[in-house]
């Protein structure tokens, strides 16, 4: 199998709790918190172990939250490469309410990167042996950080024939295209952000997406559309696919389980439709579990014979 790294510039700890109510002013008793790693390349990593593979995770971390980090990854066994920082590692707050079943995500901005640790993280990644074939870069970026470093990380892959797969959004994505990368996965939102205008219908994300391919910006685009499915498009032929109806626990993590499917079924050998189905079904098995939890095999395994079936 072809070896995968990750990417996370912002990690997090995702500190997850429970309450009968949320109502502004009063005092909120919480249930026990649960603590869990964060951040989108953190994400994908682990969902690739949990889909049975394995990859490299690259990621920054600094002071006590930082090493609180390390501790929950390495609980889980992931092969890890942490990048030391000054600042301090964020940490985000999930309350679900439990009366409505509401999900409410407060997300912190994370920590500087000075110009010193910038430069240390091109060290890390170019000193990687062996280089990987597949890059993934995903997450936010923190504030202050140029939105050039993923079109820069893109550029040294590239130098060293990396595939660079991308899910960011913003103005990070619209410097990494304009390097040029293998695969980009945003959702309809993000993409609609990036073209500045609404698609009304499937032909015009068809279009548009089909626009970036022909450009060179990506060699595909997979196009998340939530319940809806998801749209795989290459200067070869767009593909919308539909995964079978699923009950949802939580939308968390269901983009991560889709790239984490993806790049895992790219690697060890699989066609690009079959590894964009691999990844809708990993998308779809996330939405199943509770709260931040990631996609499971199992349930993987079982959408994507059913979504062969029927394409039969």
């Amino acid at each position: 199998m072809k070896n995968i790294v990750t990417f996370t510039l912002n990690p997090t700890i995702d500190k997850n709790s429970s309450v009968d109510h949320v109502k502004a002013e009063d005092k909120l008793y919480c249930d026990k918190p649960v603590f869990e790693p964060g951040g989108g390349g953190i994400n994908v990593s682990r969902a690739i172990k949990k889909l049975g593979g394995s990859s490299l995770l690259l990621y920054t971390s600094g002071g006590f939250t930082g090493k609180k980090l390390d501790k929950l990854l390495g609980e889980e066994e992931l092969n890890k490469k942490a990048i030391e920082i000054e600042a301090e590692t964020r940490e985000n707050l999930i309350i679900t309410e439990k009366t409505s079943s509401l999900q409410y995500r407060f997300g912190m901005p994370g920590p500087e990167i000075n110009e010193q640790e910038y430069k240390k993280i091109f060290e890390v990644l170019a000193e990687l042996e062996p280089f990987p074939d597949y890059l993934v870069i995903s997450g936010s970026i923190p504030e202050g950080v140029s939105n050039n470093i993923y079109a820069e990380m893109a550029q040294l892959a590239k130098k060293k024939n990396s595939k660079v797969i991308v899910d960011v959004s913003g103005p990070p994505l619209k410097s990494v295209i304009k390097e040029g990368v293998f695969l980009i996965k945003p959702n309809l939102g993000e993409f609609q952000d990036f073209i500045g205008r609404e698609l009304k219908n499937e032909e015009e994300i068809k279009e548009e997406a089909l626009k970036l391919v022909e450009n060179k910006s990506c060699q595909a685009i997979v196009i998340s559309i939530g319940a809806g499915g998801a749209l795989l498009v290459t200067d070869q032929k767009a593909e919308f696919m539909r995964p079978p109806t699923v009950p949802i626990k939580s939308k968390v993590g269901a983009g991560d389980s889709m790239v984490a499917g993806l790049v895992l079924s790219l690697a060890r050998g699989d066609s690009l439709k079959n590894s964009f189905h691999y990844g809708l079904a990993a998308g779809s098995a996330a939405v199943m579990t509770p709260g931040t939890e990631l996609c499971t095999k199992e349930d993987t395994d079982r959408l994507f014979k059913k979504m062969a079936k029927n394409r039969l």
